[in-house]
């Protein structure tokens, strides 16, 4: 029999790396929380349609990276390759429109298939925001803000630097988009294969390829910048304002874009250099115009996502569990008063590591392993005066204490 493994671009999570994915997870989780955020959970596969009517017939994740397959009943079904499609679906299909504004928050496994890399699995956790009918700057600056904030929580702030651009309005947009189309006509023979289907479809897109050819041409493309009209330069600048304000350090970055039709005025990330080529972090944008794209009407959107397992490689592996109390039983006698305490004590909110067998020393061994500060040891003799000796293993004292007030001793 072959040896069994786990499927290429998937991992198994435990120990040291799970306690850290946990603490980015609880961080996070507290932050945007303060924000006024509410937790949100939709299903990790939803119609076919809710991906690719969001992300785009062009876009890499919908022609490469789904996983996508038929139900029994002949429904195309996809498992989820982000987190903003499905909570805007279930924004709409749960009449959430009529409690505006709506903040909300999420974490849960993401799907695609993509060369794995260095942070990258084809079956990985995004933790994200949206914040669903706001339209003003001061959403924008919340939103990056919380995000800064939450790095800052998780002792990142010295390698991670924000970047922030501009799309502008559609208009901003539109003249944008003819500007970049011109230039790339006048270089249509350099661009790879891909990106010439891009042009008439979707030119945007060409500014976020891989393909070193297209970098090149894209290197000397006009900038958003120069077709911004008052009204978006007055919105960008409003949203820096707020971020000088709140004293957040960011670098306006003129390349930064989305490619899709439905993202406008602001967009950022926080990216680093301590992971490789691959640096950004932490993602996100505005989006007015997707809630429309997916036929919920024309509601305003900001949000971010960030990838667990990335930002939990940053962290020192000194994320610990809770210390634990050991309690050690001698003789089988004492099985039952050990049992009783250590449920008594796990009860009251300690964390127990409960000795079953091996003699004194050893299981004073296996309590230094477990990294316990203190031992609880139940012998005959302590049992016939009603105490238990309580062991500081960090100093060695001892000193012996009634059963009835362990709890507090502890």
């Amino acid at each position: 029999m072959s040896k069994i493994q786990n499927v290429r671009g998937t991992y198994d999570l435990y120990g040291i790396a799970k306690r850290k994915a946990k603490k980015v997870i609880e961080l996070a989780s507290k932050t945007v929380e303060n924000y006024g955020f509410e937790e949100i959970e939709t299903p990790i596969f939803e119609f076919t349609e809710v991906f690719a009517r969001n992300l785009g017939d062009t876009s890499d994740i919908v022609t490469k990276e789904m996983y996508t397959f038929a139900d029994r009943g002949g429904e195309s079904l996809t498992l989820r390759p982000e987190g903003t499609a499905g909570v805007v679906r279930a924004f709409i299909s749960q009449g959430m429109k009529q409690n505006l504004p709506v903040k909300l928050y999420y974490n849960g496994p993401m799907f695609r298939y993509e060369r794995p890399q260095k942070g990258r699995q084809r079956q990985f956790t995004q933790f994200g925001v949206e914040m669903l009918g706001v339209e003003s700057p001061q959403a924008d600056v919340e939103v990056i803000s919380m995000a800064y904030l939450f790095l800052q929580k998780l002792g990142l702030e010295d390698s991670v630097t924000v970047e922030i651009n501009s799309l502008g309005d559609k208009e901003s947009r539109d003249a944008y988009r003819e500007k970049l189309v011109t230039y790339l006509n006048e270089h249509i023979n350099e661009l790879s294969i891909e990106s010439k289907e891009r042009l008439n479809k979707n030119p945007l897109r060409i500014l976020d390829s891989k393909e070193e050819c297209d970098k090149i041409v894209v290197e000397n493309a006009p900038l958003y910048s120069e077709s911004l009209n008052d009204t978006s330069k007055a919105f960008f600048e409003a949203v820096l304002k707020g971020l000088d304000t709140l004293k957040i350090p960011y670098r306006v970055n003129d390349r930064l874009v989305r490619g899709l039709d439905y993202y406008a005025h602001t967009v950022f990330e926080l990216t680093t250099d301590k992971l490789g080529a691959q640096g950004t972090v932490l993602a996100g944008g505005r989006y007015d115009g997707l809630v429309a794209e997916m036929g919920g009407g024309d509601v305003p959107g900001i949000g971010w996502a960030c990838g667990v397992e990335r930002l939990s490689m940053l962290l020192e592996d000194d994320v610990a569990l809770k210390r634990p109390v050991a309690v050690i039983e001698l003789g089988s006698d004492t099985h039952d008063a050990a049992l009783k305490v250590a449920y008594d004590l796990r009860q009251s909110g300690l964390r127990v590591e409960h000795a079953y067998s091996g003699n004194i020393k050893k299981r004073m061994e296996k309590a230094g392993k477990a990294n316990a500060y203190a031992a609880v040891i139940l012998g005959s003799d302590e049992l016939e005066k009603g105490v238990a000796t309580i062991k500081n293993l960090d100093t060695g004292t001892q000193k012996e204490v009634p059963l009835s007030q362990i709890k507090e001793e502890l």
